[in-house]
C-alpha cells in the first residue's frame, strides 16, 4: 500500500533568510505566505513575550487559510535589556541601532510556532546571547553604506559584514540568523513531519 501523501508545509513567514534556514534541514516549504500582522510591541510587553506572542499569531493567521497543512510561524526579536529594537528601515535607524549595540552585549529572542493539520501547536522560545565589540565612526560608515542593515531587526545581519563585530556569541547561531534550527526541527519532528529524505523533490 502507498504511504499517504505528505502534507505541505507553509511558511508564514517572506523572510528569505528563513526559508533558506528551513530549506538548510531538509524542510523547504511548499508555500510561502506572510501573515501580514500588525507587530508593534504591546505596551510594557517584554522581548521575549512579543517574539512568542508573534509567532504563534503568525501561524494561527495563515493556518486558518491552509487547512491540513503544516504550518510555521517564526519571529525575531533584537533586545537590550528590557528595549526592544526595530527593524532597521532608514540609515538613521540603523545607526541609532549600532550605537546602542556598540560594545555592549544584548540579546537575541527566537520564537517558533508550528501548528499541525489537526490544529496542534507546538512553541519555542530561543535566546541567544551576543556581544559586540566597540564600533568606531569608520566600521559604523562602512557598514551603512553596505546596506545590508536594511529590513533587519537590530540593524545588522549576522550572516554578513556584521559578523566580524561579534566578540562573543553564546547559544544558538542560526536564531539570530532568524530560525533556530535545533529547536525547529524538534517542533516539526515532534509534530509528525520528519525532513525530506535527501535527494528527494522539494
Amino acid at each position: 500500500m502507498p504511504a499517504p501523501p505528505r502534507p505541505p508545509l507553509v511558511l508564514a513567514s517572506a523572510s528569505p533568510r528563513r526559508r533558506a534556514l528551513l530549506e538548510q534541514i531538509g524542510y523547504a516549504p511548499d508555500a510561502v505566505e506572510p501573515a501580514a500582522l500588525d507587530e508593534t510591541p504591546r505596551p510594557g510587553e517584554r522581548p521575549e513575550a512579543h517574539a512568542a506572542r508573534l509567532a504563534h499569531a503568525k501561524a494561527t493567521a495563515v493556518a486558518a487559510r491552509h487547512p491540513g497543512a503544516f504550518v510555521l510561524g517564526a519571529d525575531t526579536v533584537v533586545a537590550c535589556g528590557r528595549r526592544i529594537l526595530d527593524k532597521a528601515e532608514s540609515e538613521e535607524s540603523a545607526r541609532a541601532c549600532l550605537a546602542l549595540l556598540s560594545g555592549k552585549r544584548h540579546r537575541v529572542w527566537g520564537g517558533v510556532t508550528v501548528i499541525d493539520p489537526a490544529g496542534r501547536a507546538a512553541s519555542r522560545l530561543v535566546r541567544t546571547a551576543v556581544a559586540f565589540k566597540r564600533l568606531s565612526d569608520g566600521e559604523v560608515a562602512d557598514y551603512l553604506a553596505s546596506g545590508e542593515w536594511r529590513g533587519k531587526a537590530g540593524g545588522y545581519a549576522i550572516q554578513g559584514r556584521a559578523a566580524a563585530f561579534v566578540r562573543f556569541m553564546g547559544g544558538s547561531y542560526s536564531n539570530v540568523v532568524g530560525l533556530p534550527l535545533h529547536e525547529t526541527h524538534a517542533l516539526l519532528t515532534g509534530l509528525g513531519l520528519p525532513p525530506r529524505p535527501a535527494g528527494a523533490d522539494a
